[in-house]
């Protein structure tokens, strides 16, 4: 034990007394986590964690005071204490970017994900580092966390430890979790080990264990929320039920120049280390010959396969759905819990885990991507918002994208999902609609150094239009098909599958109209109003197999879906849904007369 009990103790107090301090000076916060996890969290940065080697991720993200608290401590340069969930200051849940704090979060059950992608991502990299992860009953009851732990129990991921504050109560009573928890954890293909999480040495002793086992590891540490407060042990506990009073006399009484002392000790050590950041680069790759007709989710396959081929570091794989997502491409290889020499993985049907998972691994370091079908995005959303609030690279590769997805009917068809991924703040949406849009969107999504990106695909094969040499992809949207008129009447904007569409209306409406693929709506409202002027002229339409409201931003009329679709055979929904040329033309006539 590098740190004695007696040490530990005193680290600890003074771990919660600067946490507490952080809350009154807020006069908001979670008291019960800081009072009842502040030993479990003390053992880990005092005895295991390496600073620039191992991991960290309080997924109990409302624990944020306590996680600051300890990082202070321990030399990290978090800011000051005072500035807690303040503006401009420490934010009430913890956010990647501030030093020490390894993911942003706060949505239950998505540290637990994030932790497994950290643990993934170094047996991948084969380095020795270690994950560690505080939860709470809370991340338990969520369901991404179930999957993540399923996927790292097929994985033994031996390198993560799980720390379970196990007080038995969450924000309505008593916690709704499992009758039997580490029943399920061992079910799971994990190494369960219980402890007294008041006890310095039974935690310490654990971790020790935990470093031999060849399975992950979840420690039980029984707790009490809220201990040595008035409201200990109750649901009040959880946020800030005790009075200015009660918590004044909570910091004088943990008050520890000893323990501050003893973690000036670990401040040291950690000051040597220096965190590296490495550029990356992608290999050239090329398409080859492409047929008339292609879906873009094949020509997506064709250009990873490429990459691939060309020597690209890049790892990837989809939820159960790579051969239909086409990512499972030659040059895939399998990793499996006996080797982690590859760059594929099956994530199981736990679309929401394999976002969270990625996340960490990305969060690691790792080029990463995961495919599903678009409609089923809706599961990953949470996950996918994080990645753009952290500003993390991760690459969702969604196919099927529109109600010509046929026969399976609504259920699979997506209507709502393209916008509103567009919606979300820092995440570049690419729907390509030929081979060059397919490359450039590969290509931009993998070199992100701040954003993530979806990549949105055609299950259904139509027929191609090259982009014309010299148009800037980099703008969002540019003419592929120019009006053969001196005065353009009218714009016709399309996406993806819906352009050859739209260059069908156009020829059939006459010269005067031109088309304008937009692959990317958030670059294009990135540029100056000047070249918007000069790519939407005239009366402008937009077409896209998905809700219209969006669209009304640049086009005077639009051709969407507002309804959900149907079961059939995709070219006759698509029809049956108003994408024809002739229900169009006679639209557009109709409304420019």
């Amino acid at each position: 034990m590098k740190y004695i009990s007696k040490d530990l103790k005193d680290m600890a107090s003074a771990v919660r007394a600067w946490a507490l301090y952080a809350i009154r000076t807020a006069a908001s916060g979670h008291v019960g986590i800081v009072l009842g996890a502040a030993d479990v969290v003390t053992v880990v940065f005092a005895n295991f964690l390496r600073r620039g080697r191992d991991r960290f991720v309080m997924s109990a993200g409302h624990g944020s005071a306590l996680l600051y608290s300890v990082l202070k401590l321990a030399g990290y340069n978090v800011g000051d204490m005072e500035s807690f969930r303040k503006i401009g200051g420490l934010p009430g849940h913890p956010e990647y970017g501030i030093d020490g704090v390894d993911a942003t979060t706060g949505p239950l059950g998505q540290g637990v994900g994030n932790a497994v992608g950290m643990a993934m991502a170094a047996k991948i990299q084969n380095t020795d580092s270690r994950v560690y992860c505080l939860c709470s009953d809370g991340d338990l009851m969520e369901g991404v966390a179930q999957e993540s732990i399923a996927f790292a129990g097929r994985y033994k991921l031996n390198n993560l430890v799980l720390l379970w504050d196990d007080n038995g109560v969450s924000i309505d009573g008593v916690a709704q979790t499992d009758i039997d928890v580490p029943a399920r954890m061992v079910a799971a293909g994990w190494r369960v080990m219980s402890v007294d999480g008041h006890d310095l040495v039974q935690i310490n002793r654990a971790l020790e264990n935990a470093k031999k086992s060849d399975l992950p590891v979840f420690v039980q540490c029984k707790t009490q929320i809220g201990r040595d407060s008035s409201v200990a042990g109750t649901r009040k506990a959880h946020g800030l039920a005790i009075n200015d009073s009660e918590l004044m006399q909570l910091v004088q009484k943990f008050i520890s120049p000893c323990g501050d002392n003893l973690w000036r000790n670990v401040a040291m050590e950690n000051l040597a280390v220096v965190s590296g950041n490495e550029q990356y680069a992608l290999p050239h790759a090329v398409l080859g010959d492409v047929p008339e007709k292609i879906s873009t989710r094949e020509l997506s396959g064709m250009y990873l396969g490429a990459l691939l081929g060309a020597g690209a570091d890049i790892v990837g794989g989809s939820a159960d759905l790579g051969d239909s997502t086409n990512v499972h491409v030659s040059g895939a290889r399998d990793i499996n819990a006996n080797d982690f020499v590859g760059n594929y993985i099956n994530f199981g049907v736990r679309e929401g885990a394999m976002a969270a998972i990625l996340n960490g691994m990305a969060l690691s370091g790792l080029r990463v991507f995961g495919s599903t079908f678009l409609v089923f995005s809706d599961y990953m959303r949470p996950a996918m918002r994080l990645s753009a609030l952290m500003g993390v690279p991760v690459v969702y590769v969604l196919t099927h994208d529109s109600v010509a997805v046929g026969e399976d009917g609504p259920t699979h068809q997506p209507v709502e999902q393209l916008p509103s991924l567009r919606m979300i703040p820092n995440m570049n949406v690419f729907r390509p609609c030929n081979g060059t849009e397919v490359i450039y969107a590969w290509r931009r999504a993998l070199t992100e150094k701040a954003r993530p990106s979806c990549i949105v695909l055609s299950r259904q094969k139509f027929k191609q239009y090259a982009t014309p040499l010299g148009a800037d992809l980099a703008c969002g949207a540019y003419i592929i098909r120019p009006a053969n008129s001196a005065r353009v009447r009218a714009t016709i904007i399309a996406t993806g599958s819906e352009v050859p569409l739209a260059v069908a209306v156009a020829e059939k409406l006459g010269d005067w109209v031109q088309v304008v693929s937009m692959p990317s709506v958030a670059d294009f409202r990135a540029q100056s109003p000047e070249y918007k002027q000069k790519i939407l002229r005239g009366f402008v339409v937009a077409i896209e197999a998905s809700v219209s409201a969006p669209w009304f931003e640049f086009a005077d009329a639009v051709v969407g879906i507002d309804r959900f679709g149907m079961s059939g055979d995709g070219n006759a929904v698509y029809s049956e849904l108003g994408f024809n040329v002739d229900a169009i033309v006679t639209d557009i006539l109709d409304k420019i007369r």
